[in-house]
């Protein structure tokens, strides 16, 4: 017999599978030996009041055993000698894009700047030990993209739930813990998702694709105003339709598509500074309880948003138990990010903290300003206006963080109170810290709002707004800030045929799974482009 119940549960009951099913057996009068199997369908933390519940979603298996897998498997056909596609970026819009070509039959090409995920490794340490970015192989380009080394998040706002449980359930099939299926909040890990990825490219491989590193787009093969190919940087061409699928950092492609006219057109985006608490101060604010987490409780989120003056200012990719990473992408930038562990066992617990910005902000006579005395001639107006301010802001930053990858940084409430910090608590940020005055120097748009933001977090969080918080600038890269614009139908550019934008770069997606939708659905609308749907 198979039921399903809902439970309301304290967390040392919902702690394991043992104890959960001691639990049910007691609550539904049943014999704990007669419950073969436990399996959590959904698990959420309620910690809106002092004491902290978990939601358990449960299907229990009473004198038997579950028949099905744990997960639903993809099959994969032998696709070598079929029609090439070209997928240019290996983030997760291009791998599952790969895969979900090979489910058609077609046959992936798989092109990526970077080095493959494991080579990473070495050049990410590089940033820390050496204050060096090499610009084809750091937090952003490589294998798996901007999410492989910055904490593998799988939550999404997506309305399709579908498309949503393939992404899941094709993570888990190369490598990840099935409690993704089950958390309202999943989450692989920055140690974990390496080795899922490094799978993801196996299967490619394994069914017949193709894979190429350290190969980087260089140029769209142009015939009668259709895409027929690439052309790398290795002096090498690849023939085929093209799923562009960069990742939001590849600035010289957005550059290229500019000056040979393709469509594109600025994208709201949103930036501010990387905000890291001790984890302690965190679990104790969210669980109500001077103690902190305890025994049995995960390291405390939050989420925060509110709206100054009309932005919305609000916290991004909070990252419970992690660090604070250097996340620039080439020379005389610099941009943070963050990123947790499996276990999120760190001191510190740290997110974003960003301003909504608009195209037309850009206008604004603050920010104007901003850009000329940065030494930036922009008219903030055009396709790449975003990106210029982006790049404007990396670079203040840099010049603010001593000309190296140490960050410029302020405590919190000196932050508020327009005060410079003499002193900066302990931080996960391995290149190190600067004493800056954040406040002086970032926009006032910018500023501004955070500020206003800030207090009125610490306001319906008592304890939130500390001096033992420090800011760490600057969040510059959440999302992209350009869009390439493509037909809402067949997902092709709208100036070139045969070019299929894609993921976060194109500005179509938010995040890994987000990301790893949009590369499904672009790999289906090039095999209807090609007769193969």
């Amino acid at each position: 017999m198979i039921n399903e119940y809902q439970f309301r549960l304290l967390p040392e009951f919902a702690a394991t599978e043992e104890s959960i099913r001691r639990y049910v057996a007691r609550e539904k009068g049943m014999d704990a030996r007669t419950i073969k199997a436990v399996r959590i369908l959904k698990r959420s933390i309620d910690a809106r009041q002092r004491t902290v519940y978990v939601n358990l979603t449960l299907r229990v298996y009473v004198n038997e055993m579950p028949d099905d897998e744990a997960f639903v498997e993809t099959h994969y056909p032998m696709v070598d000698g079929a029609p090439r596609v070209i997928v240019v970026g290996a983030g997760p819009g291009g791998l599952f894009a790969a895969l979900r070509l090979i489910e058609h039959g077609l046959c992936p090409v798989v092109i990526e700047r970077g080095k493959d995920v494991r080579s990473r490794k070495i050049d990410l340490a590089r940033i820390s030990r050496e204050q060096k970015v090499d610009a084809e192989s750091n937090y952003s380009f490589g294998e798996g993209g901007a999410g492989a080394y910055s904490d593998g998040k799988l939550y999404t706002r997506s309305k399709k739930r579908g498309n949503v449980d393939k992404i899941l359930n094709v993570f888990c099939q190369h490598g990840a813990n099935t409690s993704i299926l089950s958390d309202a909040h999943p989450h692989i890990g920055t140690d974990k998702l390496p080795a899922v990825i490094e799978n993801m490219r196996k299967t490619i491989l394994a069914h017949g694709g193709e894979v190429y590193f350290q190969t980087r787009m260089d140029a769209l093969l142009l015939e009668n105003g259709r895409v027929v190919g690439i052309a790398t940087n290795t002096g090498r061409e690849f023939r085929g339709p093209v799923i562009l699928a960069t990742g939001h950092s590849a600035r010289d492609v957005y550059r290229w598509l500019h000056a040979n006219g393709a469509a594109l057109e600025p994208k709201g985006l949103a930036v501010g500074v990387r905000l890291e608490h001790p984890a302690e101060l965190i679990d104790r604010i969210q669980y109500h309880n001077k103690n902190g987490r305890g025994k049995y409780l995960p390291a405390a989120e939050y989420s925060f948003v509110q709206q100054v003056d009309g932005r919305g200012v609000y916290s991004f990719c909070m990252c419970p138990g992690g660090f604070v990473v250097p996340a620039a992408s080439g020379p005389e930038q610099i941009v943070v990010n963050g990123m947790s562990p499996c276990n999120r066992g760190s001191k510190w617990s740290n997110s974003g903290m960003v301003v909504e910005l608009h195209p037309e902000d850009l206008q604004e006579a603050s920010l104007a300003t901003f850009m000329r005395t940065g030494g930036h001639d922009s008219s903030c107006s055009g396709a790449l206006s975003m990106l210029e301010f982006q790049e404007e802001l990396e670079r203040q930053c840099w010049l603010n963080g001593n000309r190296m990858q140490t960050a410029p940084a302020q405590r919190m409430a000196d932050f508020v109170n327009k005060k410079l910090s003499y002193d900066l608590p302990r931080s996960s940020y391995a290149p190190g810290l600067v004493s800056s005055p954040l406040h002086f120097w970032l926009p006032a748009f910018v500023s501004q709002r955070l500020a206003e933001g800030f207090m009125r977090f610490g306001k319906g969080s008592r304890g939130f707004l500390t001096n033992e918080a420090v800011m760490i600038g600057v969040e510059s890269r959440t999302s992209s800030p350009v869009r390439i614009v493509r037909d809402k139908d067949t997902l092709q550019h709208v100036t070139f045929e045969g070019l299929f934008p894609c993921g976060e770069g194109a500005g179509y997606a938010g995040g890994i799974v987000s990301a790893g939708i949009d590369g499904e659905r672009c790999a289906d609308a090039v095999a209807a482009y090609l007769g193969r749907g």
